[in-house]
């Protein structure tokens, strides 16, 4: 693979070096990977596997699905603005008529709000 450009996980290596105060043979032993497999990510000679991705997300705290991204295993999936998604309780009713009730209902919405604030998101 030949370097025709910084690309995201060259990018976002770099900047977690920094972020982290590490040299690459530091961040390459911290995430078990070995030091010139982690400069030929740097230098875009090779990207990481879908291994190594892995390894790079739960380092770092990005999802994986992100590191999968930044390094063109995934194509960016654009999410759809929570103002088109229909509301939990309206289909909850139309998919489960039977089998669910007013009180569970409320139970998964109360826990599905807990996890938007945790996140850091709202709807």
């Amino acid at each position: 693979m030949s370097n025709t450009g910084e690309t995201a996980i060259m990018s976002f290596l770099r900047k977690l070096m920094e972020q982290q105060k590490r040299l690459p043979s530091q961040l390459a032993k911290d995430m078990g990977v070995s030091h010139p497999t982690f400069g030929r990510w740097l230098t875009g000679d090779d990207i990481p596997n879908t291994a190594s991705c892995r390894k790079i997300a739960d380092y770092s705290g990005v999802p994986v699905e992100e590191v999968l991204v930044m390094a063109s295993h995934l194509d960016k999936i654009e999410s759809e603005p929570v103002s088109v998604w229909p509301e939990f309780r309206e289909y909850a009713r139309l998919k489960y008529p039977e089998e669910l009730d007013e009180d569970i209902i409320i139970v998964v919405e109360d826990l599905i709000e807990r996890r938007l604030k945790k996140r850091g998101t709202t709807r």
